[in-house]
């Protein structure tokens, strides 16, 4: 089986976030750096009832790419169907299968972990979408290590996966009944790297430059996967990248760049028009604006505006504050 591309290198990869990974969001970590990005999940069920409410989650722009569309549901032929409509409509350059959310609006449809709990469903599920889509698109999934820590499947799972024609699968290191506590568990994905042909990709707990290296040159996963701390600090990428590549660590982004960086996300989520108005751009924003100023000096005071702001020119007189200007 061909190696996706991007696996030719270590690989840095962008997790889906719902309600963060936007084309917006996506396309400033592929300018600082991130190898591959993935759209926040969409509902095989929404695709095929209500393609046109549904698309803008999978919208995408061409400088996301290579960028992949995240699908999840329970039903194998409406899985298969919704994957093709998707990947005749916006051509992404792969099509990821969700086995991994642990979000109850998604587990009570039998969607995201739940599958963790029936893996000959889940092994249907990626047969049907590999079938359909064949060499138009390859698919990839993203799972976690179990329902809980009695029920560890991770190892059968992969197995299925591979079987069933999955051409690489990432693995946040926490079962589903940890949702995001605890620690990630990078033995067990090495475990699961180590038993099969295609490429691992792990997840869970990278939160530095240096986490990222220690995977690099433990030689077990094809690349890392990075959620929450790209969130805070897109720049995770470049600066990963820089000390993989030369063995030097660069400094944080000081206080003018980050700020800057802000500024031009709501700009530019502004401009696309992916929330509405400039008051829903606005409001949908403010819990990453908390993120991004989170440790500039001086930004503590002016929190309570961040999570209130509305407009851009709020924002602005506010980033004029923390600049000290």
């Amino acid at each position: 089986m061909q190696k996706l591309p991007w696996l030719s290198r270590f690989s840095l990869y962008l997790a889906p976030m719902a309600g963060v990974s936007d084309v917006v969001f996506r396309t400033l970590c592929r300018e600082e750096g991130a190898d591959v990005t993935e759209t926040e999940f969409v509902s095989a069920e929404g695709v095929l009832q209500a393609w046109e409410r549904t698309k803008r989650y999978v919208q995408l722009s061409g400088k996301d790419r290579p960028v992949g569309v995240q699908l999840f549901g329970a039903h194998p032929e409406h899985m298969a169907q919704a994957a093709r409509l998707i990947a005749d409509a916006v051509q992404p350059d792969f099509l990821d299968i969700n086995f991994g959310c642990p979000v109850p609006k998604v587990v009570g449809k039998n969607g995201g972990s739940s599958l963790l709990k029936n893996l000959p469903l889940l092994g249907e599920i990626a047969r049907a979408v590999v079938s359909e889509l064949g060499e138009d698109c390859p698919v990839t999934a993203k799972m976690r290590l179990g329902w809980d820590a009695q029920s560890i499947c991770a190892p059968e799972a992969c197995q299925r996966l591979e079987d069933a024609g999955v051409r690489a699968i990432a693995i946040h290191g926490r079962t589903r009944s940890q949702q995001y506590g605890g620690t990630a568990d990078w033995d067990a994905i090495h475990d699961c790297a180590s038993r099969i042909a295609i490429p691992i990709i792990g997840n869970g707990d990278i939160r530095s430059p240096q986490d990222v290296q220690r995977e690099r040159d433990a030689g077990v996963v094809a690349g890392v996967m990075i959620g929450r701390a790209a969130m805070q600090s897109p720049w995770i990428f470049r600066r990963a990248r820089q000390l993989l590549s030369t063995g030097q660590l660069p400094p944080e982004p000081d206080a003018a760049e980050r700020v800057h960086f802000m500024l031009r996300h709501v700009r530019l989520t502004i401009e696309q028009g992916l929330y509405g108005d400039e008051t829903g751009a606005m409001r949908t924003m403010r819990a990453r604006l908390l993120a991004y100023a989170k440790g500039i000096p001086g930004s503590k005071a002016l929190r309570p505006e961040l999570a209130r702001v509305s407009s851009m020119a709020q924002l602005e007189a506010l980033a004029e504050q923390m600049l000290g200007r």
